[in-house]
């Protein structure tokens, strides 16, 4: 059984910055892709940043503010988040596709909202 842990959300103003973090755990051989996704009230989730460690794909919407990074040798991924925008504010999901044995996970979500 694979698990995510996220954590690093919050509170923040607007121009702030704020670090994610999700550690995957389980039984993995390899990981294809990691990423991160967002979900605003009302909104249907969105794809944030994805990476496989050689490509990397951002949102128009963050690029530039938001980076990601990727630990293999401990199945972490972060996302540093700068110049936050209240438009940012939403529930942040990480997502691991996984290459052997074949599955794609999800963590349970961190909330993260910008005050204007």
């Amino acid at each position: 059984q694979v698990q995510l842990v996220e954590s690093g959300g919050g509170l923040v103003q607007t121009g702030g910055s704020l670090r994610l973090s999700c550690a995957a755990s389980g039984r993995i051989f390899s990981i294809r892709d990691m990423g991160w996704y967002r979900q605003a009230p009302g909104k249907q989730r969105e794809l944030v940043v994805v990476t496989n460690g050689v490509h990397t794909n951002y949102a128009d919407s963050v690029k530039g503010r938001f980076t990601i990074s990727r630990d293999n040798a401990k199945n972490t991924v972060y996302l540093q988040m700068n110049s936050l925008k209240p438009e940012d504010t939403a529930v942040y999901y990480c997502n691991l596709v996984a290459g052997i044995p074949l599955g794609n996970y999800w963590g349970q979500g961190t909330q993260v909202t910008v005050s204007s």
